[in-house]
């Protein structure tokens, strides 16, 4: 049995979801001990499906169930704790954790090509992209070019929330 997190896209940042509902919903596709983080749709839970496998169905179901079309990224904790000991940018994480934020992709990531005129420093590390937010991501260029680069999906976590992640896949 592998411990999972869960990593919606978006949800209550232009998807609105219920952390009881999520749970529920997560209960009703078979998934144990489901525990939410958070507001954003965070979610822990059993599972002895793979992550691929897992994704394709919460993806399918939740279209089905909740009218809710977004992608999901699952990771174990084995991965979120690698993710976590890959950090490109600890001396960032160490004293502004909330401006560091991990962009979760389903394949292997390329660094991007971005035109923008801001501070910003990224790493690509397999399937995640790192991204120091020096000045704060609120009035940052990096996310509209990252729009106009036309990325695969991904959704984002700032480090504060890896480490929680980490902690509730143990």
């Amino acid at each position: 049995m592998t411990r999972w997190a869960a990593l919606p896209r978006a949800i209550n940042a232009g998807k609105p979801l219920k952390m009881a509902d999520l749970r529920a919903f997560l209960e009703a596709e078979g998934m144990r001990d489901v525990q939410t983080l958070l507001a954003s749709g965070n979610a822990v839970f059993d599972c002895d499906e793979d992550a691929a496998a897992i994704e394709a169905r919460l993806a399918a179901r939740a279209r089905a169930v909740l009218s809710l079309d977004t992608d999901w990224f699952v990771r174990s904790h084995a991965e979120l704790a690698a993710i976590r000991a890959a950090d490109p940018f600890p001396e960032a994480t160490a004293v502004r954790p909330a401006k560091v934020h991990v962009l979760f992709f389903h394949a292997t990531v390329a660094m991007p090509a971005l035109v923008h005129d801001g501070p910003e420093r990224m790493q690509a590390i397999g399937r995640e992209l790192f991204i120091d937010f020096i000045e704060g991501i609120g009035d940052s260029k990096l996310p509209a070019a990252m729009a106009r680069a036309k990325l695969p999906p991904s959704t984002g976590r700032n480090w504060n929330t890896l480490v929680k992640l980490v902690a509730a896949t143990a």
